[in-house]
Parts: C-alpha cells; sequence; structure tokens
C-alpha cells in the first residue's frame, strides 16, 4: 500500500486504530493525542495530520468509557490554543524573512497582504472560521503572525475558536458516535466530517469568484 492510500485508510479507520494504541498505551493516549492536535496546528510543515476526524472519534471513546470526556477536552482545547499561540510567532519571527528569500514557495508575499486585508474584512471570524477548514487552519495562525494580526486580538479569537472547535466535535462524538447508523457507517460518518469542515472554504471560495466577476 502506497503512502497516500495508507494515510487514507488511517483517516477513514481512526476508531479502529485508536481502540488499538487505548489498548496497548493507555492513559499515553491522552499524550499521544495532544501532541497529533498541537502539531497539526502550530506547525506548518504538518497539515496533513487529522484533526476534525481525530477529534470525533475521541469523543466516541469517551462515550464508551475508554477516555474521560472533560479531560479530553480540556487538554486537546489547551492543545489547539497552544498550537495558534507557536505558529502565531513563527509567523512573527521569521515569516516575513521565508516569504522574501522564496524558500518556501507556497508562502509568497501577496498571500501576506490578502490575509492582512481578510483578517481586517472579517475580523476576529476569520481566525474562528479557519479553525474547521483542514489545511487552512494550519497556515492561518503563521500568515496572521507573519501579517502583524494584533496578538491580544489574535489570543482572544485562538481561545475562542479552540473551544468551539474541539468541542464541537469531542462532544459530537461523545452524543452521537455511537448511535448504531453512525457506529455501523463509521467510514461514511467520517467522510462526511471532512467534507462539512471544508464547506467554509468552498463557499468563501465561491463569493470571491462572485466578486471578481462582477
Amino acid at each position: 500500500m502506497n503512502p497516500l492510500m495508507q494515510f487514507i485508510d488511517l483517516i477513514l479507520h481512526l476508531d479502529k486504530y485508536l481502540n488499538i494504541i487505548i489498548a496497548n498505551y493507555g492513559v499515553w493516549t491522552y499524550v499521544l493525542l495532544f501532541l497529533i492536535i498541537f502539531c497539526e496546528t502550530g506547525l506548518v510543515i504538518m497539515p496533513f495530520l487529522p484533526g476534525d476526524s481525530l477529534l470525533f472519534v475521541a469523543g466516541v471513546f469517551a462515550a464508551n468509557g475508554s477516555l474521560d470526556i472533560s479531560l479530553l477536552f480540556s487538554l486537546l482545547a489547551l492543545a489547539a490554543i497552544l498550537g495558534d499561540t507557536i505558529n502565531y510567532w513563527i509567523g512573527n519571527v521569521i515569516g516575513e524573512k521565508i516569504v522574501h528569500s522564496g524558500r518556501l514557495r507556497f508562502i509568497k508575499k501577496e498571500h501576506i497582504q490578502k490575509t492582512e486585508t481578510f483578517y481586517h474584512r472579517y475580523g476576529g471570524r476569520a481566525i474562528i472560521l479557519a479553525r474547521f477548514v483542514p489545511i487552512v487552519r494550519t497556515f492561518a495562525p503563521f500568515v496572521a503572525g507573519a501579517a502583524r494580526m494584533n496578538y491580544m486580538r489574535f489570543a482572544t479569537y485562538n481561545v475562542v475558536g479552540a473551544g468551539i472547535w474541539v468541542g464541537l466535535f469531542t462532544f459530537g462524538g461523545y452524543y452521537f458516535g455511537n448511535i448504531p447508523l453512525v457506529k455501523d457507517n463509521f467510514s461514511i460518518a467520517i467522510l462526511v466530517i471532512i467534507f462539512a469542515s471544508l464547506v467554509p472554504a468552498i463557499w468563501e471560495y465561491v463569493k470571491h469568484r462572485k466578486q471578481t466577476h462582477l
């Protein structure tokens, strides 16, 4: 199986893999989940790590008693907050240098300028919405730091966005993951979650296309 297929298999069968991890590592599972969420939100080189789906599946295992939902929510919300905070300051310190040096082609000066305009236009909603868009949530705090967004303003929406994001998916898994219809069609449920998380980005893209053609 090639790496791409392995990754797809991992995402679609997180329930099976997490079950194995819990059985083998017990309480250390919390540490692993913390690190995954922290890296997915805090390191621009790791946008491929699972986010929404992992939170949902973790909530499912909390519902059956394998994990504690309160501890799970608290730790993963903290991981998301710290991840975005670190990412912001990395962008703040070296973001402009990277853009000017051209070492990372996927981060260009015009992207920084557009993002700054985007943040001025949408305010805190930009930080919160980014939480629900895979890949975008990894780059958003980095670009916000590089664009010199006011830190206190960023921090406020970082905390609010992390709480909503982690809470929605972990408690969603906790309350709905063990419903027979969802449990028996878990791969489909994960695909729905991934598609739903892309809706904000698709909506913004459609709006942008309409505005540019007016």
